[in-house]
């Protein structure tokens, strides 16, 4: 990924926190890019804040400092994403710790099959 240039939504899942950051900026919350480098948020953590209970939540709320209306912004952007991801309306292109000779090979499997996720070397369903 080239520095300063917003992440792909394919690469969602295996975000760094400095993808994070950038895609605060994007969406006008870069006013907590510093806070969530600070705690570590990255695309992983992102991904299962769907799965937090309403305490992990607010925890996360407050340790982040975030106003609610900033937070429901968060939420609403990760679900478009999510869906993006899922209608398969993100542009695909071979992740960047995947080697060069695997390219067409990742292509082609991602193009057949628009709703697996990349995770790792395997596409899960």
């Amino acid at each position: 990924m080239n520095k300063g240039q917003s992440p792909e939504p394919l690469d969602f899942f295996i975000w760094t926190v400095e993808d994070v950051g950038l895609w605060l900026e994007t969406i006008n919350l870069g006013s907590y890019r510093q806070i969530f480098k600070e705690n570590g948020v990255n695309g992983e953590y992102l991904e299962g804040m769907s799965m937090f209970t309403t305490e992990q939540i607010l925890r996360f709320i407050r340790r982040c400092h975030m106003k609610w209306g900033d937070f429901i912004t968060l939420c609403k952007e990760l679900r478009r994403i999510k869906v993006a991801c899922l209608k398969g309306e993100q542009k695909v292109r071979r992740p960047w710790w995947a080697p060069a000779c695997l390219s067409t090979v990742f292509l082609k499997v991602a193009k057949s099959n628009r709703q697996s996720r990349v995770v790792s070397l395997k596409l899960e369903p």
